[in-house]
């Protein structure tokens, strides 16, 4: 893949996250506002964890941006109560080079899959940052195969077998209650296909805990694991978690945690409210306190523990209602 236009590898991830502080505190407007008011300032900044982070709930009431750039999207989020957050994009291969690379290193090159999405279509959705996603992957695997299954659980489960039959490798990525919902009313034996979950039940099923979920699946559909993606509408990079719900990032983000009562006690790993730093974000902004709860491990990766109780229910599975 071509050269990141947001990530130097040659240069400490360090670095590079103390000069886009500096950056986004000379122009974007909303950051320095907030960065004012916490009494932050770049010049006084020795260590990542001084960095200020934009509560994620500024993407509901602002527009943040850096500089004054045309935006070419507006990722739009589902949320349930009240507003809903909008993430403007000045430029959009950023995103798509983000997401690419993100999958060739952690899976490999498209092409040796068909992407499979339980997921709306991006015509019926075309605000959502994962269906953009999905789209991208399902095109770049150029496979007839590849596309979005919302419904028609028969025509993707005869896919399944028949892909199966002939060792072909399969991406199936879902919401959780599509997944339980195709895994219970056609079980199956997928030795060939990774089979990968993008969030909770918002409503739709009964809420259970995520290790219940993956039990189900597991059962259900003869995989030895459930893999996950961690992404956000305000995020433009991702994270996955190959086995034990245990995320990691891609070399241009990473993630801290906060006292949930002390914005500014943040830490590099323990367990708290989550902060990341996706350097992708260098048109909006890089350094965002949102209302997950986690534990983060020494080594950088991280495992979800739940929400913060007065953070609003969020999630993808809401684009199918």
């Amino acid at each position: 893949m071509n050269k990141l236009s947001f990530y130097e590898s040659s240069i400490s991830f360090h670095v590079q996250a103390i000069n886009c502080y500096e950056e986004q505190f000379k122009h974007n407007k909303i950051y320095r506002s907030f960065c004012d008011l916490t009494n932050r300032n770049p010049s006084d900044c020795e260590s990542l964890v001084q960095i200020p982070f934009l509560p994620i709930s500024f993407f509901k009431t602002h527009k943040v941006l850096t500089g004054t750039p045309h935006c070419s999207h507006i990722f739009e989020s589902s949320g349930t109560r009240g507003a809903t957050s909008s993430h403007h994009i000045a430029d959009i291969q950023t995103y798509e080079q983000s997401f690419v690379h993100c999958f060739e290193l952690f899976y490999g090159n498209p092409k040796q899959f068909a992407i499979i999405g339980l997921l709306p279509g991006y015509l019926e959705k075309p605000n959502s940052s994962l269906v953009f996603m999905m789209r991208k992957l399902i095109e770049l695997s150029d496979c007839s195969d590849s596309g979005f299954y919302l419904d028609d659980h028969q025509k993707l489960h005869e896919l399944l077998k028949q892909r199966e039959n002939n060792h072909k490798k399969t991406f199936l990525l879902g919401v959780s209650f599509a997944l339980l919902d195709f895994a219970e009313q056609f079980p199956s034996s997928l030795s060939h296909t990774i089979v990968m979950e993008t969030g909770g039940m918002k409503g739709r099923r009964k809420e259970i805990v995520r290790d219940e979920l993956h039990s189900q699946l597991k059962c259900n559909l003869g995989v030895k694991e459930i893999q996950s993606e961690f992404g956000m509408t305000e995020l433009l990079s991702q994270a996955y978690a190959k086995t034990g719900g245990i995320f990691h990032c891609p070399p241009w983000m990473k993630v801290f945690v906060r006292h949930p009562n002390n914005p500014m006690g943040v830490q590099e790993n323990g367990t708290g409210c989550l902060n990341i730093i996706d350097l992708a974000n260098k048109n909006s902004c890089a350094f965002i306190a949102t209302d997950d709860l986690a534990k983060v491990y020494e080594d950088g990766s991280f495992e979800v523990l739940g929400r913060v109780d007065t953070s609003d229910i969020r999630g993808c599975n809401l684009m199918v209602s």
